[in-house]
């Protein structure tokens, strides 16, 4: 035997091959393993942490201070002397809070009302006019909604003006001679008519190019249609373009009750408040408790209710477009 014959041929090592997973063990990504119902929360968690801090930490802090005795003294001293409920029951046993209060109410009724169906009308002559009218007319509502504040309080003042408005003189040069001198703001009602004018002119423009968004939005087969049916001008409206501007309506009107609910610089830039309180909201009665009166409890504890009473309003305003949406899917 040779010694080749007897010399051994080592195998080869055997190596095993790569498993491959099972089918139901491969383990998606970390995308697909969220659901599909959690994502716009976890998108919307930063917006919503951030609205938090901002927002919650000063509308705790005023809670907070409902409960407490703070004035001058207390913060020079850094006390903190708690009264519980008696800022709480100082505004509710006053009578003039709560004829405020509905004073505040019915003044925000109307004034959104006015800016609602201005801004509403506004809006379907810039739909209905040619290009040249609707121009003038959107660079005149521009204008209107870019001047500041109380430089439009002050033109409005002088336009009311007892002797040298020009709102008294041309009524007297039309033949009414009774305006001779005549003072617009003698009473309370006569003077908050004149503040809603103003914030009607001022909140008009962004109601119109709102809703004027919303016209525009609306098909135009659908008035064919209508037309065809032999619709006139006012069926055509509550048939086709309400349902159509139903909910951006609805969500302008919604935020103009939040904007004209706690409006202070018309107010107090006429009169006030006045004459005699007569026109007092409760944002001015807020800054008349806290500021000028240097009760900062009880003027947190009226902010607290200006506070739940928006909520309420909010409440009820996500209930109905809840309602509006499930008879839409119905």
């Amino acid at each position: 035997m040779t010694a080749s014959s007897n010399t051994a041929v080592p195998a080869r090592a055997h190596v095993p091959a790569p498993r491959r997973p099972a089918a139901g063990r491969v383990k998606p990504p970390i995308a697909r393993r969220i659901s599909v119902r959690t994502v716009p929360y976890l998108l919307l968690a930063p917006a919503v942490l951030a609205l938090l801090g901002l927002l919650g930490y000063p509308v705790v802090s005023v809670f907070i201070y409902s409960f407490q005795n703070l004035g001058p003294r207390q913060i020079n001293l850094h006390l903190t002397e708690w009264v519980g409920f008696a800022n709480y029951q100082e505004i509710f046993g006053d009578p003039d809070f709560w004829t405020i209060t509905g004073r505040t109410l019915a003044f925000t009724a109307g004034a959104v009302t006015g800016i609602m169906l201005a801004g509403l009308g506004c809006a379907q002559l810039m739909k209905h006019t040619n290009r040249v009218v609707r121009t003038i007319l959107q660079i005149t509502l521009l204008l209107a909604w870019a001047m500041p504040i109380v430089a439009v309080t002050t033109v409005f003042q002088f336009i009311f003006d007892q002797n040298y408005g020009i709102l008294n003189k041309t009524l007297v040069k039309l033949g009414f001679s009774g305006f001779a001198n005549f003072d617009w703001f003698t009473t309370s009602f006569s003077t908050l008519t004149i503040i809603a004018i103003i914030i009607i002119w001022q909140g008009v423009p962004f109601a119109a190019f709102t809703l004027y968004a919303g016209l525009v939005a609306v098909p135009g087969d659908l008035y064919e249609a209508v037309s065809i049916d032999g619709a006139n001008a006012v069926q055509s409206f509550w048939s086709v373009t309400w349902p159509g501007i139903k909910s951006i309506f609805m969500l302008t009107m919604f935020l103009e009750v939040l904007w004209d609910f706690k409006v202070f610089t018309q107010v107090w830039v006429i009169r006030q408040g006045g004459p005699d309180g007569g026109s007092i909201t409760l944002s001015i009665q807020q800054y008349l408790k806290g500021i000028a009166g240097n009760h900062y409890g009880v003027a947190a504890a009226v902010s607290v209710v200006m506070i739940v009473l928006l909520a309420i309003i909010t409440a009820q305003y996500i209930r109905m477009l809840v309602r509006s949406q499930e008879a839409d899917f119905a």
